[in-house]
Formats: C-alpha cells, sequence, structure tokens
C-alpha cells in the first residue's frame, strides 16, 4: 500500500473523440471484467487534476486535460470527482496491472453494453448532455495549504467582486 494515498479522494474523467469513449476492463475488486472510466486515487499534495492526468497515462498511455467537473459523489467516507476531459496525445494502451484492455467504444454502444457499469454510463451521459458542468473559476486560497481550486458554474468566470 502506498503511504502518500488519498485513500478517500479519487477522480475519473470522460474523454470523448471523434464519437467514442475512452474505457478500460479493470482486472479487480467489483469492477473486474467490467469496462470502466479509467481514474483512481489522488496522492497527498496531488490536486484531482494532477492525480487525474498521471492516473491515465499511467492506466492507459493517454495525455489528457481535464475540463469541467461533470460529476461528484460522495459520501461521509470519501468523494470521487469526475471531470470531463480533452484527449491531448497517446495510443490507448492497457498498463496490464489495473486494466487487462482499453479501448475506445462508440458512445452508443457503451450505453447499451452489459459489462459497463451503471456508475459509467451515468458519467458517459453527464459528458454527453451538453451541459457545461462545473468550470474552474479565478480564486486565490489560503498559500499555506497549496494552489486552491474553485469550481462554479459557467458565467462567473469573469466576474469582479
Amino acid at each position: 500500500m502506498e503511504e502518500n494515498t488519498n485513500w478517500g479522494q479519487s477522480v475519473t474523467g470522460i474523454v470523448i473523440r471523434q464519437g467514442r469513449v475512452l474505457l478500460a476492463r479493470h482486472t479487480y475488486g467489483a469492477g473486474k471484467g467490467m469496462l470502466i472510466v479509467p481514474g483512481g486515487y489522488v496522492k497527498t499534495g496531488e490536486s484531482p487534476q494532477d492525480a487525474l492526468k498521471r492516473e491515465f497515462l499511467e492506466e492507459t498511455g493517454i495525455v489528457v486535460e481535464p475540463r469541467e467537473i461533470i460529476a461528484l459523489r460522495f459520501n461521509s467516507h470519501d468523494w470521487y470527482i469526475a471531470f470531463s476531459a480533452d484527449f491531448v496525445s497517446g495510443e490507448a494502451v492497457s498498463d496490464q496491472d489495473e486494466n487487462d484492455e482499453v479501448l475506445w467504444l462508440e458512445t452508443e454502444e457503451a450505453l447499451l453494453r452489459e459489462d459497463v457499469p451503471d456508475l459509467t454510463k451515468k458519467l458517459i451521459r453527464c459528458a454527453l448532455s451538453g451541459s457545461e458542468g462545473l468550470v474552474p473559476l479565478p480564486y486565490q486560497g489560503n498559500p499555506k495549504h497549496g494552489k486552491g481550486y474553485l469550481y462554479g458554474v459557467k458565467g462567473l468566470e469573469s466576474k469582479a467582486d
């Protein structure tokens, strides 16, 4: 077990390119054998955006750029942020550890397949909805806690207080 991992903080990203969504066939746990969106835990001192970039590169060989937050799942134990993300570069390839297959699948097909779990389907629908989601807003947090991030509704990015 990695000691610098925040086990209560995790991220995922929905990358849709040319009508196809990037999915990975999971090799362990409750999602074993299922096609899910890549993602993982945030490391201590790492932003969710940087965790998303790292996880995608490690698990799929794909470089991504996070955009808006399209979904948030949380409870008293943990939280899970889902970003929409842009494909930047790379070739989809399995890490042969956490997944044994990485593929671009037509979004319509992904939404119909039995080996794509409900959460993944809901996240794909969020990404396809056309809604802006929560977008990054200018924010100056307390520097002692590192760079701060604030996401909110679109249209407030340039409003001054």
